[in-house]
């Protein structure tokens, strides 16, 4: 009986420390968090696509380390794995924002939007089948490449339209 409680209580911790992951990295990294969140908003194919390149490159280092048989190589890979999907988390943050914006509405943004967003994609991906092979994957792969774009600071351009309505917002048209 202790061991199903040890076991309940960590999935409970593991499930309050993501909005709270997500929360830091908005506090901390406020700029990359908003320029991973406008990525994923306009250009979510982009963000796919160097995900998935990123994912490829990664992936033969770590298989490689964690197939020597000599221990600190082992390690090393490990330590790949969770400082790629650490990396993630950063794009995540933007993920979380996004959806929180979008649930909540555009004036709800800020710290409640992201932790609304971040714990409506946590339930999400714990749903069987759909949320475990589909929704996490993509997730996954998305707010990588939204991380890479969001520190490597490649914005999306601005629609002709956006840059047309601005300069007849400003009377200068």
């Amino acid at each position: 009986m202790a061991d199903l409680t040890a076991i309940f209580g960590i999935l409970i911790l593991l499930g309050l420390s993501y909005p709270c992951l997500m929360a830091a990295w908005e506090l901390l990294f406020a700029g990359a968090v908003e320029r991973a969140r406008l990525r994923l908003e306009r250009t979510p194919g982009r963000c796919l696509g160097m995900g998935f390149f990123t994912l490829l490159l990664s992936l033969v280092p770590i298989l490689i380390f964690l197939n020597l048989p000599f221990g600190p190589a082992k390690f090393m890979g490990w330590v790949l794995s969770a400082g790629l999907l650490g990396f993630a988390s950063v794009g995540g943050a933007g993920w979380a924002s996004l959806t929180g914006s979008r649930l909540l509405g555009p004036q709800a943004g800020g710290l409640r939007g992201l932790l609304t967003g971040a714990l409506v994609s946590e339930l999400a991906a714990l749903f069987p089948l759909i949320g475990w092979f589909i929704f996490t994957p993509y997730t996954l792969l998305v707010t990588l490449g939204a991380a890479w774009f969001a520190v490597l600071r490649w914005m999306p351009s601005v629609p002709r339209q956006a840059q047309a309505g601005s300069f007849a917002a400003d009377g200068q048209s």
